[in-house]
């Protein structure tokens, strides 16, 4: 059986002070291959200390985490690096594309220092923006597409790496409802194809389209498995 994509164990997050503050408190959960997860929670919950953790953008100050089975902590720098690069895909609320680039030269930024040769990259982002419904939009400018065609862009410059695990900040934080719906069903269907798929919200609604929902109030992390299933488990340890 394959280990998990993202494995944290007791893993806990406290800023020095006086006096200390502890945003995530001690919190053991997994994330396997093609799971769609939402982290809900209100402003201040720890759902972006739980999303740096698991994207190990930061570590914990106490406990472990572990990226297909390898613990981070006793990993050198750039092999820690390597596997970020080459299991973590990113997307945030704001598009983060270069305005003088078209879309498929925006998607294969995410292929730069990959060894990928220059045709390879452009076919490989054009799959990818394809995949995203987008096809017909390659040669578009970020200033020629709409916000949700944007917000396409940046998931495919993410996923054009094939990652095993997509976080995606506040994904429909800057689209309108409609928009943000059906950003939320193409999320939804990357996990259908074996991708693990993270998002964190602070919206409801959006966390109800997903299988799984891991909610966040101080610090605390507690789990629910469906939008059916609304009695939530014991806090996880």
């Amino acid at each position: 059986m394959s280990a998990p994509v993202v494995e944290l164990r007791d893993a806990a997050k406290t800023y020095p002070g006086p006096p200390p503050v502890t945003v995530l408190h001690p919190t053991t959960l997994s994330i396997d291959a093609g799971e769609q997860v939402a982290v809900v929670g209100p402003s201040g919950s720890g759902k972006s200390t739980l999303l740096a953790i698991l994207g190990t953008l930061d570590d914990p100050t106490e406990g472990s985490v572990l990226v297909d089975g390898h613990r981070l902590a006793e990993l050198r720098e750039r092999d820690r690096s390597a596997l970020r690069a080459g299991r973590i895909g990113f997307v945030f609320q704001q598009f983060h594309l270069l305005p003088t680039l078209s879309a498929v030269e925006n998607v294969a930024t995410g292929l730069l220092y990959s060894g990928v040769r220059h045709a390879a990259r452009r076919r490989r982002s054009a799959d990818a923006l394809a995949a995203v419904g987008l096809a017909r939009r390659l040669d578009h400018r970020p200033g020629e597409l709409s916000g949700g065609e944007q917000q396409r862009v940046a998931i495919a410059r993410a996923l054009v790496r094939e990652p095993g695990i997509l976080f995606a900040d506040e994904p429909t934080g800057a689209l309108d409802t409609a928009t943000g719906e059906g950003v939320v069903g193409l999320l939804a269907g990357i996990a259908d194809r074996g991708t693990a798929v993270v998002v964190v919200t602070h919206d409801e609604q959006v966390a109800a389209g997903f299988s799984r929902r891991i909610r966040l109030r101080d610090g605390v992390a507690t789990e629910q498995h469906s939008a059916h299933d609304l009695a939530e488990k014991e806090p996880i340890r």
